[in-house]
């Protein structure tokens, strides 16, 4: 049984060199800006008192905030994690507990943040389709604009040690598993997980835990705009600022989403996102090859197979196994070494 049950994911922080130009793109982005105490917040028009920070600093990713459902929540992971309960100095107060994970990173979970009503969110206009049409005599037109952020979604972390860390999310914070990807039978790479929120439905994943190749780090943070038509308006509005793209637009087959992934000026992968699956803990997980994870449904192919000689999806899946079963034989034998 977990400590706690987090109810959502709270928010994303990181340092940057320069914060008039991580401003600039946020705007871009879609968010509302502002700074406080020499940091900068961004949030959207969910009524929380921030998503995203930026301090000053070299450019790295610093924390991971998720959102316990009260104070008393917070004095009980405090309580089991031998932590204190801390204030949160920043926009919209509460309380903190600060921890680290196994693979070093910084994991704020808040409790009892002044929130604001929620703002208004651009109107989901009528569509025609072939069943039904229920606009008629009327037009759509759409002013150019930035993507309307509304909430933060999720967050991907690369870790070091897929069951570690799932077991050190799980047993804290009462994750579930929604999807386990697999880079070849019984050989797991990571995990999609939601919030246990009993019957109330939550996202098809707060959390996506993956052992990957390479340094680790964030690899992107998430935020959902209003509908599909304010995810192209953001698509076109980045474009035109020249911003630099990542991958999209295209639809995802694990969680269902239509994406869109950008960068922002120091190489942090944000995603606007629209459409997702919700379910509650009766839903149980599901195994699902790599294959699922690098295709889309439709739309721009993942960037790895998006050049002109992409590799087959086949070896992919075959190297990354390979590699998680050599990484597992050592772990089991640590005594013994490569030469």
């Amino acid at each position: 049984m977990a400590v706690i049950n987090v109810e959502d994911i709270a928010h994303v922080r990181y340092s940057a060199p320069d914060l008039a130009a991580m401003r600039a793109f946020l705007k871009d982005f879609g968010f509302t800006t502002f700074e406080a105490e020499g940091k900068l917040f961004a949030r959207g028009s969910d009524g929380r008192p921030f998503l995203h920070v930026t301090e000053p600093g070299p450019a790295v990713f610093l924390a991971l905030g998720l959102r316990a459902e009260s104070v008393d929540d917070l004095a009980l992971l405090a309580a089991h994690q031998g932590v204190a309960v801390e204030d949160l100095n920043e926009p919209g107060g509460g309380k903190v507990v600060r921890l680290t994970d196994p693979d070093g990173y910084r994991v704020e979970v808040v409790a009892g943040q002044a929130r604001e009503a929620p703002g208004p969110v651009p109107d989901d206009l009528p569509r025609n389709t072939a069943a039904a049409k229920p606009r008629q005599r009327a037009t759509v037109r759409l002013d150019p604009t930035p993507s309307h952020i509304r909430r933060i979604g999720h967050a991907v972390l690369k870790v070091s040690d897929f069951r570690r860390s799932e077991e050190w999310y799980k047993a804290r914070f009462g994750f579930l598993t929604s999807d386990e990807v697999e880079a070849a039978k019984d050989v797991p790479l990571g995990a999609f997980m939601r919030c246990n929120r009993g019957d109330k439905p939550a996202d098809h994943h707060t959390l996506f835990l993956a052992q990957l190749p390479g340094k680790l780090g964030i690899l992107h943070a998430a935020f959902e705009v209003s509908n599909l038509d304010d995810l192209m308006l953001g698509h076109q509005h980045l474009k035109a600022q020249k911003r630099t793209q990542a991958w999209g637009v295209g639809r995802h087959i694990m969680g269902s989403q239509v994406f869109d992934y950008w960068k922002d000026p120091f190489g942090n992968e944000l995603e606007h996102w629209t459409d997702g699956d919700l379910f509650t803990a009766k839903d149980p997980p599901q195994k699902m090859p790599l294959s699922a994870l690098l295709a889309v449904q439709w739309g721009s192919p993942n960037p790895m197979f998006a050049g002109k000689y992409p590799p087959p999806q086949g070896i992919v899946s075959f190297f990354l196994a390979l590699n998680l079963r050599i990484r597992r034989l050592f772990k089991r034998n640590p005594k013994e070494s490569v030469t």
